[in-house]
């Protein structure tokens, strides 16, 4: 299984469990491949979140809901977050993924589309006053953006 892809040691003890239900023999296996460095979240989790950042352009916040899908240990999410985010500009990736999305949006640009493409970006896992201040700097954007309130915009998200 390591040979195909790396995994968190819960994800792999969870995939094991249910590969060799009731198998004593997989907290031996999981010890030794810690021993041996196979198995290790924090190194997982520092590379996962550098490419999730860089490869998919996720934000802080998808890469945090993607290492917690992973089943990382939870005090390794946020270091590997900081790594991840010292190496790759979190507004450069907001705006080079707000650009290749107005690529596809077509003009006008209505509130609801401004809408849209606003819960696109937080999905993408931004924060919602890094996308308004993205959106407003697009002269295109402005007065849609202007126009609409930010709680109007992020009233499905929760990401205040």
């Amino acid at each position: 299984m390591l040979a195909r892809r790396a995994y968190s040691v819960a994800e792999l003890r969870r995939a094991l469990e249910r590969k060799f239900p009731e198998d004593p023999g997989i907290r031996e296996a999981i010890a030794r491949l810690r021993q041996l460095g196979y198995l290790d979240d924090k190194k997982f989790a520092a590379h996962y979140a550098s490419s999730l950042a860089r490869n998919r352009a996720f934000g802080r916040y998808r890469v945090r809901r993607e290492l917690k899908a992973k089943l990382v240990d939870y005090r390794h999410i946020e270091p590997a977050l900081r790594q991840a985010y010292e190496e790759t500009n979190e507004p450069e990736l907001l705006a080079r993924v707000l650009e290749k999305k107005l690529r596809t949006v077509r003009l006008p640009v209505t509130a609801s589309k401004l809408s849209s493409l606003c819960q696109s970006l937080l999905r993408h896992g931004f924060a919602a006053d890094a996308i308004m201040k993205a959106v407003r700097a697009r002269a295109e954007l402005r007065p849609v953006a202007e126009a609409a309130s930010l709680t109007e915009l992020e009233c499905e998200a929760g990401q205040g």
